[in-house]
């Protein structure tokens, strides 16, 4: 098993907690978000951090808000990198590519939509495998729909077993359903750093409104 699969693999439940502080791993790099990935009883599968490089970055983040350039590492349990996600900066429709390693595996792209939050899902060819909607009366809830059936979905503030985690740090619970592929999964992970950054981060200075 290589890489994000071992995040993700055979998981029909994945945790990923948004942390205020952890130095126990060297990054290399001052970072600003941060999170842990569990499975559903709370065991370490790993962490993944915003790059933040310096005074300049930390400027871009108050300045520019979600709209910002972000990089986002992903480590496995031992602190060995496995994957990344790439966001350029864009003042609409935010994007985050993944990446299996160093190789592109897809990626994540915000969609046009009245009334919904509407991400779609991307192979390494383009071709959109998954879609995430968020209803209007439910904006902590993504359903994601996989070759036209409901396929399972991501919620914040994940009501599982791990209630204890509740305090002011996000909380993103990724359910999928046995059928989803694997090399979906993993393109799911990275999908849950972008909703994160464009829908419920705080961005100081970016202000929010009808198309958070």
């Amino acid at each position: 098993m290589s890489r994000l699969d071992a995040l993700v693999a055979d998981r029909e439940r994945v945790l990923i907690h948004q942390t205020k502080e952890w130095g126990e791993i060297l990054l290399g790099f001052e970072s600003k978000n941060r999170f842990e990935i569990n499975d559903e009883t709370g065991q370490l599968l790993g962490r993944a951090a915003e790059e933040a490089a310096g005074i300049g970055q930390w400027f871009l983040r108050n300045i520019f808000g979600k709209c910002r350039k972000a990089t986002v590492h992903v480590y496995d349990a031992a602190g060995d990198k496995v994957g990344r996600g790439e966001k350029p900066f864009r003042w609409f429709f935010h994007r985050m590519e993944a990446y299996d390693g160093d190789v592109r595996i897809g990626a994540i792209q915000r969609k046009w939509a009245w009334f919904h939050r509407v991400f779609a899902v991307e192979n390494a060819a383009g071709q959109e495998v998954m879609e995430l909607k968020s209803p209007f009366f439910h904006p902590w809830t993504f359903t994601l729909s996989f070759q036209g059936t409901e396929a399972g979905v991501i919620r914040k503030r994940w009501a599982g077993m791990l209630k204890e985690w509740f305090t002011d740090a996000d909380v993103f619970g990724l359910e999928v359903r046995p059928h989803v592929p694997v090399e979906v999964r993993k393109l799911l992970l990275v999908a849950t750093f972008l909703v994160d950054f464009t829908c419920f981060e705080n961005n100081q200075g970016s202000g929010s409104g009808l198309l958070d």
